[in-house]
């Protein structure tokens, strides 16, 4: 099999900034974010595209997304809004063979920042921003 750098992160061979885990479900901090809390959230089950995703798993998958993204509109990135994003196969853009989740929080307003993270693609702070969401998830009750 080739080496997938997500299940290298789920193993723990691999560094990560995890802000959620759970029995299915892994999640952390994109290295490359279009904006400050840009989370993926990935299966521990590999599976390369959505096709090969188990329909069971990609619903644990998207309540993740809902309470990751819960965790981004009330915690202290104060996130107005959140896109979901899945990126499926190399003409979406998926760069990483193994099926994610993205959860990009998103401010009014923000369309320039927004263009200018899809280039920059750089947190000044991942290691508190890591805490944030960390913190914002633990005082969700779900």
């Amino acid at each position: 099999m080739t080496s997938c750098v997500f299940c290298d992160i789920i193993s723990g061979s691999a560094p990560s900034r995890t802000v959620y885990s759970d029995e299915t479900v892994i999640g952390f901090l994109d290295i490359r974010p279009v904006t400050r809390g840009h989370t993926l959230l990935v299966p521990r089950d590999h599976s390369a595209r959505l096709a090969d995703l188990d329909p069971e798993i990609g619903g644990r998958l998207f309540a993740a997304g809902q309470r990751v993204a819960a965790a981004m509109r009330s915690g202290a990135l104060a996130a107005d809004g959140v896109n979901l994003v899945v990126n499926d196969g190399r003409a979406a853009f998926q760069t990483v063979f193994h099926t994610h989740l993205h959860v990009v929080p998103r401010h009014d307003g923000d369309k320039l920042s927004f263009a200018k993270g899809l280039v920059v693609r750089r947190d000044p702070n991942p290691d508190e921003t890591a805490e944030i969401l960390r913190a914002a998830l633990e005082s969700d009750p779900r």
